[in-house]
């Protein structure tokens, strides 16, 4: 062997031992890392220098999500009130003390079985009645006949509110709405109470007036008129309003008879309400409050589908459903000449109604629903007449047999003029 030849042998050697030398330092650096792994202030400086995107880490427990609170009920909105000093009292005729105190030994009777009944009487063509006989009345209670406890037909002072739609699609009609508003309240005799209720939305219903027999008042309260966009609310409206006149003076004996009405003024276009339909017809059968309309429903949408009702559609069944459920009367007039005219027979239905009082023979408080139906016989060859009342009323709760049935009677519409 050469002594080139054992030269190459050792320099081949040489190069295999680095190799695995350096083989086995890249093994201890491995092992070393493994074992001591970077620390959190190393780390923390490698990230700052490293501006990637990150992707968040999704495998952090996720916390429950809140439940919605539930849509709140619609809220009117009032005047604030004005707190007036309580006059002093003073004696009664025979000299006695209104404030003294009733003798415990003294039995006072108070009378609260009657169901009363306002109602209006026509003839085939539409005009009021106004000399039927007591004797000539039929109630029947669930097809039961009754006996009629009272019957008068007394003008009597009226309690009622104007509730009027300010939503954006009675932008373009906003004037004939405040001409109409001002063709009623002129109407107004002494004694009459009037309230002033805008609405447009659920969240945006409130009283520009509350209950007053000035008309100046009112008329200055139509000055705080104007349209706004919104989802129109007219059930919510229309039942605020009612709960409203419904507790006007409620339990007053001297004012409890006076007649309660509301004059609702819109299109009819009901867009999104808190309470459904079912909800105010029940409440309204509970409560003894008129509704008569004055709906401007022509410039609605009148073509849809076969399937599908026309907005116009939509708005005048709703609007004669709240006329005929309360014993009102739904108008729909095409120009203001016809306002005049509507506000006087608006007027008149309510001066001129009958009120027929009697005590039901079902006395059971068991909350059902007592259907009413009132007619009048015939006279002769007169023409015939038609009763319009409420179709009934819902008896209270409380168990047991009573002679008090706490809920008025109500009263139902078979006449309405359509557009």
């Amino acid at each position: 062997m050469t002594p080139r030849t054992v030269d190459l042998k050792s320099r081949r050697a040489r190069r295999g031992a680095s190799l695995w030398l350096a083989l086995g330092f890249v093994a201890a650096l491995a092992i070393l890392s493994f074992v001591h792994p970077t620390t959190h202030a190393q780390r923390t400086t490698a990230a700052a220098t490293d501006s990637r995107p990150r992707r968040v880490n999704t495998t952090q427990q996720q916390q429950p999500r809140p439940t919605p609170a539930p849509t709140p009920a619609p809220q009117l909105q009032t005047p604030p009130v004005h707190a007036t000093p309580t006059p002093a009292a003073s004696p009664s005729a025979d000299g006695q003390d209104p404030g003294q105190e009733v003798d415990p030994d003294e039995i006072v009777k108070i009378d609260t079985s009657l169901v009363n009944l306002n109602v209006r009487v026509i003839d085939r063509a539409n005009r009021p009645v106004n000399d039927v006989k007591q004797d000539e009345f039929k109630v029947f209670e669930d097809g039961v006949p009754q006996q009629i406890f009272s019957f008068t037909r007394a003008e009597v002072p009226i309690s009622y509110g104007l509730v009027v739609d300010n939503s954006g699609s009675m932008k373009t009609q906003l004037e004939k709405v405040i001409d109409a508003t001002r063709t009623i309240i002129d109407q107004n005799k002494t004694g009459d109470e009037t309230f002033l209720q805008r609405f447009v939305s659920s969240d945006e219903i409130s009283i520009l007036q509350d209950f007053t027999a000035n008309k100046e008042d009112l008329f200055d309260a139509m000055d705080k008129m104007h349209t706004e966009g919104g989802q129109t609310a007219v059930l919510d409206a229309v039942y605020l309003a009612a709960e409203h006149v419904g507790q006007h003076k409620k339990g007053d004996p001297l004012n409890d008879k006076r007649r309660r009405a509301l004059i609702l003024v819109t299109d009819g276009e009901d867009r999104s309400s808190y309470y459904k339909q079912a909800q105010l017809f029940d409440f309204l059968r509970e409560n003894d409050v008129q509704i008569y309309v004055i709906g401007f429903v022509n410039e609605l949408e009148t073509e849809r589908g076969i399937i599908r009702k026309s907005s116009k559609d939509k708005a005048v069944n709703l609007l004669n459903k709240l006329a005929t459920e309360t014993g009102g009367r739904a108008f729909y007039p095409t120009s203001l000449t016809e306002l005049p005219a509507i506000a006087d027979e608006i007027t008149r239905d309510l001066r001129t109604q009958y009120v027929v009082s009697y005590s039901p023979t079902n006395k059971r408080r068991d909350g059902t629903f007592r259907k009413v139906n009132v007619r009048i016989e015939d006279a002769g060859k007169r023409d015939k007449r038609i009763a319009i009342t409420r179709p009934g009323y819902t008896a209270p709760r409380g168990g047991g047999d009573s002679a008090a049935p706490a809920a008025p009677a109500r009263t139902s519409s078979t006449s309405s003029k359509q557009p």
